[in-house]
């Protein structure tokens, strides 16, 4: 599991670490990371041309040191102090002694300091900056940007939003992003993500392992141990039994799509309920069909409602939410949903809304949700007691409290690290449901569900792409369907089991 941790439970880590330390231990620490990064960038320092961007506090001073030992090794290193009044004295006087230069900030020499670097150093704010870049550092972090050299993040880019994942404003797009002690939840949250590149992670020897994280990642060995795995004695109602609502005369081809998840997802059985029954038969004949209504259709472990319904939405809704199984709600089913509907149930509710049903329900625009994606899925979980997953280019996964009860239950939001821009397709939502509904009928709860689907999802995505060998994560590969993501999930699932732990890191763009 990879954790990432908000500002204020760093810094208490950092202060207790630092109690214990010697006096600037713990920032040589983090130089001393940042610099044998940089070093393995580079390739070859010695004659390397290196310009720091230097703000104030400490996050310029880790800037400073790792110039100085850059420096030392035969680095042409120069230092632009954005706030010289306020530049850290012991890394400045470092980086003197180590034969650095130092420059004055002035915005009209951006582009010509930064035009000769092969590697720029982005120190210019640390993980307590708010609301993006001041006037003084936007010019400096559009000339890196357009420079050619490998742009370099202190701990995040400057003018991220460490704790939520927001972009307020200018921001460096840095190529890399050097973080110290753990892993900020703006790192692996859209719209921040989009700016970080690849992650390396320093250790600090923070004591992290008491503190519950804010935001969570499974990697390949977690799901894996959580993937249902048939026993000699299972029968299909062992496995589980999921039943699948969705589909109209307008929209047949989500019924197919939905219960293609569904028998993909590992299901025992699916029981279809709708109009659809003809299209779903003719591709999928061992699938058990039922006119409805749901509650007389048989026996299921766990129901996926609303892809495709249209305006027929409300009575099935109804009737599933009535159940005292796990059911998920999707696509149409969203768009009658009340919070006391979910609220009175006993048994869990998971919705799946992508960022505009996400707006609708909360009564927001959709471009609120798509900027603070982490605050957005936290407050659907408060206000419909409910696990909710929020679609989307990191798809988040959020607690509820169950039940009668109202309010986030405080766990840690799970991010998902896989998938591919190819899954922005028709029909690839309602895919997701039918997995994740599947994972609820095996007796998965409700954030695991929702977590492993779209791990396993992800990767079916990547896979479907690739053509094979699951290379479609930054864009490669080609154009995908629904139906191919569908039959891929197979080949993810076998992928992850195999596996164990070779986790796929360039999911979250680590290295």
């Amino acid at each position: 599991m990879r954790a990432a941790h908000g500002v204020e439970t760093v810094r208490t880590a950092e202060r207790e670490l630092m109690a214990r330390l010697p006096e600037g231990a713990l920032m040589q620490r983090a130089a001393a990371g940042l610099a044998a990064v940089c070093a393995g960038l580079l390739g070859r320092v010695y004659g390397a041309r290196v310009v720091l961007l230097v703000g104030s506090g400490d996050n310029g001073g880790d800037a400073l040191y790792a110039g100085a030992r850059l420096a030392r090794r035969g680095a042409g290193v120069t230092a632009v102090l954005l706030d010289a009044r306020r530049a850290h004295g012991g890394g400045l006087a470092a980086l003197r002694r180590a034969g650095g230069s130092v420059a004055t900030g002035a915005a009209g020499d951006a582009a010509g300091v930064l035009a000769r670097a092969d590697l720029v150093v982005d120190g210019i704010t640390g993980i307590g900056g708010r609301g993006g870049l001041r006037d003084a550092a936007v010019p400096w972090a559009r000339a890196a940007r357009d420079s050619g050299a490998v742009v370099v993040a202190v701990d995040l880019p400057s003018g991220v939003e460490a704790d939520s994942g927001e972009v307020r404003g200018e921001c460096v797009r840095a190529d890399v992003t050097v973080t110290f002690g753990t892993y900020k939840p703006g790192l692996l949250i859209d719209p921040a993500r989009e700016y970080v590149g690849a992650v390396r992670l320093v250790e600090l020897g923070l004591d992290l392992e008491a503190v519950e994280a804010d935001v969570e990642a499974l990697q390949h060995a977690d799901v894996a141990a959580l993937l249902p795995v048939p026993g000699a004695e299972s029968d299909k109602y062992r496995r589980g039994v999921v039943g699948v609502v969705a589909g109209s005369e307008r929209y047949p081809g989500a019924a197919v799509l939905a219960v293609a998840g569904a028998l993909r997802g590992g299901a025992g059985a699916v029981r279809y309920v709708g109009p659809g029954a003809g299209a779903v038969i003719a591709r999928f004949p061992e699938a058990l069909v039922h006119a409805g209504p749901p509650s007389e259709a048989g026996r299921v472990q766990a129901w996926v409602v609303g892809p495709g319904l249209g305006e027929d939405a409300a009575g099935a809704l109804e009737d599933v939410l009535a159940s005292d199984v796990p059911v998920l709600v999707d696509a149409d089913g969203l768009r009658p949903l009340e919070p006391e509907m979910v609220r009175r149930r006993d048994a869990p509710t998971l919705l799946t809304p992508h960022a505009g049903e996400a707006a609708a329900l909360l009564g927001v625009a959709r471009e609120e949700v798509e900027a603070g994606r982490l605050v957005a899925v936290r407050e659907l979980a408060a206000l419909y007691g409910a696990t909710v997953l929020l679609k989307g280019s990191t798809t988040l996964v959020a607690a509820g409290v169950t039940g009668t009860g109202t309010g986030f239950a405080g766990r840690p939001v799970r991010v998902n690290p896989t998938g591919t821009p190819w899954l922005a397709t028709a029909g690839s939502g309602d895919v997701l449901s039918g997995l994740a509904g599947a994972l609820l009928a095996a007796g998965l709860g409700a954030v695991d569900a929702g977590s492993v689907a779209a791990y396993v999802h992800g990767l079916a995505g990547r896979l479907a792409a690739s053509g094979a060998g699951g290379a479609g994560g930054a864009g490669g590969g080609a154009p995908v369907g629904a139906s191919d993501v569908a039959d891929a999930v197979p080949g993810a699932w076998r992928g992850i089991m195999g596996r164990g732990r070779a986790a796929p890191e360039a999911a979250f763009g680590t290295a």
